[in-house]
């Protein structure tokens, strides 16, 4: 059974999504502030976290880049009351897989939490090693491994799942709303500026020291990953 963790301050909120998910088939565990929770969701034995923004003791971002540094894998959804773009933009940057404006439908969580553990046992069932490669980059689907010139780089979770999705589709003009349908699992929201960052975040690391560039802008169109003459 799998085991979620719920991070969040105002109880009847908490308790019914406890319930919610246990009726799923899950098992649930609650905590109602920060630091606390952190330190539990750093414990063996928890497969999802749901996390809140707005916590007493330690708010939902740092609990976030903390459990994100010593659990690169944990999947998480944060909660955010407001819904402001800024809130998406910095959660998902710290790490988290998905999130979710308050007040929600039960069943888009129910339904974002499975599809985080389908990512999981997709990554964890792949036995035979799948590489991607385009120039002097590769990257190892199975272990994780992104290397430039055999030098390894250190990517989110988030920012690999970019690569990956781009690396796979080498060659192939994506759209803003490709990715962001793709990636993080939403409708493109054009007021919202997650792509063109994540994008810049992966080319500081993947292109900014190396040659020849890799990561591509088709104005109005989007991004593409291939090597040009």
């Amino acid at each position: 059974m799998k085991k979620i963790l719920i991070i969040e301050d105002d109880r009847r909120i908490a308790q019914n999504i406890s319930r919610g998910l246990q009726e799923e088939g899950y098992s649930t565990e609650v905590v109602y502030e920060g630091l606390n929770g952190r330190q539990i969701a750093l414990q063996p034995g928890i497969d999802l976290l749901i996390l809140d923004i707005n916590l007493p003791g330690l708010n939902g971002f740092e609990v976030c880049r903390s459990v994100r540094s010593e659990k690169p894998n944990l999947p998480i959804i944060m909660l955010t009351a407001l819904g402001e773009i800024e809130d998406k933009v910095e959660g998902l940057s710290l790490g988290a897989d998905d999130y979710l404006v308050k007040p929600f439908d039960f069943r888009e969580l129910v339904a974002r939490v499975a599809t985080c553990f389908r990512r999981a046992s997709h990554t964890t069932e792949t036995s035979r090693e799948e590489v991607w490669q385009v120039a002097n980059l590769t990257v190892n689907v199975t272990t994780k491994e992104v290397r430039r010139n055999n030098t390894l780089i250190d990517l989110t979770a988030r920012e690999f799942a970019l690569l990956e999705y781009l690396m796979r589709n080498k060659g192939r003009v994506l759209s803003k709303a490709d990715i962001a349908e793709t990636v993080w699992n939403l409708n493109f929201d054009p007021g919202t500026n997650v792509v063109e960052v994540y994008v810049n975040y992966l080319r500081k690391k993947i292109d900014r020291d190396f040659e020849p560039k890799l990561i591509h802008t088709r104005p109005g169109l989007g991004y593409v990953v291939k090597e040009e003459a």
